[in-house]
């Protein structure tokens, strides 16, 4: 079934005023971490004492791997030295870093209605997602109490939305940019495009040239992770011997289990499962190939690292948090199956 022009074009004005809808609402979300609790007292969220010292300036070699994790403490930077003298009895620091994960949550909020409307036929439904996301427990809980998935979560969709639009120049900036926020962001980045590519290779008019935005996207951020980590710790680090030094589980099989089992994870996915699943099958392959083989990714990463509870749940729903809530809402608004193939290559 076509869809008409009208249902699939949303005007600058209308995304705007959307932005700011949903900027607006996680800031509401989020509003806890000001006065009512502070996350880094809280020992299921101590990154977040890592990220409120990179916004002050003040954290040390000690931080670890987390001392490279730097683009969402530089947003939230100005926003808290902004608040220093003005928030009242609000903490400028959770301030700042609220501030900056609004704006990513925002933005992909954004992002799921603008994929959806150019595929799924009803704007009710895109819109019905963009909520969906934005109430799902890892948004208030985890993604607005001073953590960066946000950042992350954000540049990996736009990497679907880049490469549905064709448009794969933006692949290099966006690695760039994702490499910044958090180094998984790499791997499963590269995963990400190359399932892309393997899927769509043959409808391709040069799938070479594709080929070659997306290798540069990979050489751009792990370039970027190499150069960022020489800048920070003043000295070269070998890619291997970082990766090599986050290897902290060598009991797969029982921590494989207790992810599975973890609480967190179900708190993000008891209802966005049951719901989304059904109506995948409304999506293209080149939606659910990269998404799948991104999740697996998630649990091997995990795996090798040893995340601790509630990991595997964030940065799951980073991957697949965004084509689940899409599928849900299909699901929910119950309206016709049909997902334009030419609109989301």
């Amino acid at each position: 079934m076509d869809i008409p022009p009208e249902q699939t074009k949303t005007s600058v004005t209308r995304l705007a005023g959307l932005f700011c809808l949903f900027f607006l609402i996680a800031c509401g979300l989020g509003y806890p971490v000001l006065n009512r609790y502070d996350p880094r007292q809280e020992p299921a969220l101590a990154d977040v004492q890592s990220y409120a010292a990179l916004v002050t300036g003040t954290l040390g070699p000690q931080a670890g791997h987390l001392r490279f994790r730097r683009l969402v403490p530089w947003v939230a930077r100005p926003f808290y030295r902004m608040a220093q003298t003005r928030s009242g009895s609000w903490d400028p620091v959770m301030f700042g870093l609220l501030v900056a994960d609004s704006l990513f949550v925002a933005a992909t909020a954004l992002l799921i209605l603008v994929l959806g409307t150019r595929s799924l036929p009803g704007y009710a439904t895109s819109l019905v997602a963009s909520f969906l996301y934005l109430l799902n427990f890892a948004v208030p809980n985890l993604r607005l109490a001073g953590l960066v998935d946000a950042g992350e979560g954000f540049f990996l969709l736009a990497l679907l939305w880049a490469m549905s639009e064709l448009h794969l120049w933006w692949l290099p900036v966006l690695a760039l940019f994702g490499a910044l926020t958090k180094e998984s962001f790499v791997p499963l980045g590269i995963v990400f495009t190359a399932a892309w590519w393997i899927v769509m290779r043959h409808q391709m008019k040069s799938p070479a040239q594709s080929a070659i935005w997306i290798a540069s996207s990979w050489a751009i951020s792990l370039l970027t992770t190499v150069v960022l980590q020489r800048w920070i710790a003043g000295h070269w680090i070998n890619p291997i011997a970082f990766a090599t030094s986050l290897h902290e589980n060598h009991e797969y099989p029982s921590h494989f289990l207790s992810s599975l089992l973890d609480r967190n994870f179900w708190y993000v996915f008891l209802w966005l499962l049951p719901l989304g699943i059904p109506s995948l099958k409304q999506f293209p392959h080149s939606w659910l190939v990269p998404t799948a083989a991104a999740s697996l990714m998630v649990f091997i990463l995990d795996g090798y690292y040893g995340g601790a509870p509630g990991t595997i749940g964030r940065a799951l729903f980073s991957v697949s948090g965004p084509l689940l809530t899409l599928s849900a809402a299909a699901f929910l608004v119950g309206e016709p199956s049909s997902v334009r193939a030419e609109k989301t290559r």
